[in-house]
């Protein structure tokens, strides 16, 4: 029991967890996660906030004639008392359910050397540099008749994974990002830049500000235009809106299963086949920077893409598609002995790159003759697994590229066009730099580092009435 008026540590809580159940294996995973925040309209702060909170999951495991039976839930907990009510809870689930399909053999010991070390917070001091800036920024915005909005948002996670079989690992994540929208004063057009960061000390409201202000100005002229297909440069950030999708449904179940895009046709997977243009790249790596992630696995639950029994399993750099063969997928111990693949679980980042390529979206734009910029992708959703084509709408900045030049603003469109696809169709590259993807930064992945591209004949299946 803890000494009364002693501080709970997550550690105490995973320590609790493991000593309270009655199951024959126990793992606990605690996230001690505090965020802080700034939000502004009309070039005025509005909020600021900072949260903290721990989140608690408990995964029971029981032995039985038949198989192994799991039972995991998750709560937020304060004390001891709210740990206990989780563990008897996943005892009481692991009981009452079925043997698990995926069970497998425990990791076993396996110890963190900052394992002791408290939590790591962040708190709003985190931008003692950039809200100076920001009022810059806006009093800048102000006299040249623009208006912005947006946030910002820092989040550090610190993880404890601990086990019955001598698990004992701890990661901490730090997570930023920022969004700015920018519009005349006549609210007649908008722009949109955003990105991510580890602790702000990157990030420059006045830069962002400068680049919303050269976007507006291009959309002094507006033409509009029919749907069709048309050369393209996708920037990193739209990149890295799509590859995420390749990525998410790049499950070794479902494509075993003849399920996706990576299936192969009558049966098993594509691994092996060239999927992409020489020289493509696709691969996570916890140690990337600056896109560090966790290196072991943290599972809550089992599903085709994860599994409760590979928690703590070691991660390393795993190619997904390495000079245009598809080398691997998202694959548990479980999908691994279905697959005859190697084990390669799902990690927290992701990175596109291209053989030689170099320079930026801008030297794209230059040798574009003809074409869109499109530098704002949204409401994103599969519509075909065989081939993983996907849906969207263009937001906030599709502009004319005319002789090298940006030369207008384009109204918005919906496209239709496959991830994987594009990647054997595309005619330029740009060197690989950090990016952030708008459809799923905020809330889901926000890790990326990819090139700019530009594909011939991007999808632009019909015309948006989206402002």
């Amino acid at each position: 029991m803890a000494t009364p008026g002693a501080a709970l540590s997550p550690q105490s809580f995973v320590e609790h967890a493991l000593a309270t159940s009655i199951a024959d294996d126990c793992i606990v995973i605690v996230h001690d996660k505090t965020s802080a925040n700034l939000r502004w309209a009309n070039n005025t702060l509005t909020t600021n906030g900072v949260m903290h909170g721990v989140g608690v999951t408990v995964i029971s495991f029981v032995h039985t004639a038949a198989g192994v039976a799991t039972g995991s839930v998750t709560g937020t907990a304060t004390d001891q008392a709210g740990v206990t009510a989780l563990v008897q809870a996943a005892d009481a689930a692991a009981r009452a359910a079925s043997p698990a399909e995926d069970a497998a053999d425990l990791v076993r010991d396996a110890v963190s050397p900052d394992w002791a070390e408290p939590s790591v917070p962040t708190d709003i001091h985190v931008y003692d540099a950039l809200a100076p800036a920001l009022g810059e920024a806006f009093g800048r915005a102000a006299s040249e008749d623009r208006v912005l909005y947006g946030f910002v948002n820092h989040e550090m996670t610190t993880t404890y994974l601990g086990s019955t079989t001598g698990l004992r690992l701890r990661h901490v994540q730090p997570t930023g990002h920022y969004g700015c929208t920018g519009k005349p004063t006549d609210l007649s057009t908008s722009a949109w830049v955003g990105g991510a960061t580890r602790d702000f000390a990157d990030v420059d409201p006045l830069a962002f500000d400068a680049e919303l202000a050269r976007r507006l100005g291009w959309a002094r002229r507006r033409v509009d235009l029919p749907a069709g297909r048309y050369d393209t440069i996708l920037p990193p950030g739209s990149v890295a809106d799509l590859m995420i999708d390749a990525y998410w449904y790049a499950g070794a179940r479902v494509a075993h299963e003849g399920q996706s895009v990576y299936s192969r046709r009558g049966g098993g997977t594509r691994v092996g086949e060239r999927i992409a243009a020489p020289g493509v790249n696709l691969y996570s790596d916890p140690a990337y920077d600056p896109i560090q992630a966790a290196p072991f696995v943290v599972a809550s639950q089992s599903g085709n893409q994860s599994s409760v029994f590979d928690n703590g399993l070691p991660l390393a750099r795993t190619d997904w598609i390495r000079d245009g063969a598809l080398t691997s997928l998202l694959q548990t111990r479980h999908s691994a002995a279905m697959t005859g693949l190697a084990v390669t679980p799902a990690v927290d980042n992701l990175v596109l790159s291209v053989d030689d390529a170099v320079g930026t979206e801008q030297d794209l734009v230059a040798g574009t003759e003809r074409g869109l910029l499109l530098t704002c992708l949204w409401y994103i959703r599969e519509v075909d697994p065989q081939s993983l084509l996907v849906t969207g709408l263009t937001r906030d900045g599709v502009y004319l590229v005319e002789g090298g030049e940006i030369t207008g603003v384009v109204n918005n469109f919906r496209f239709n066009d496959s991830p994987v696809d594009l990647l054997n169709r595309f005619t330029h590259a740009s060197a690989t730099v950090p990016s952030f993807s708008r459809e799923w930064g905020d809330d889901f992945f926000s890790r990326t580092a990819t090139p700019a591209l530009r594909v011939p004949d991007f999808n632009m299946s019909s015309v948006s009435q989206a402002q």
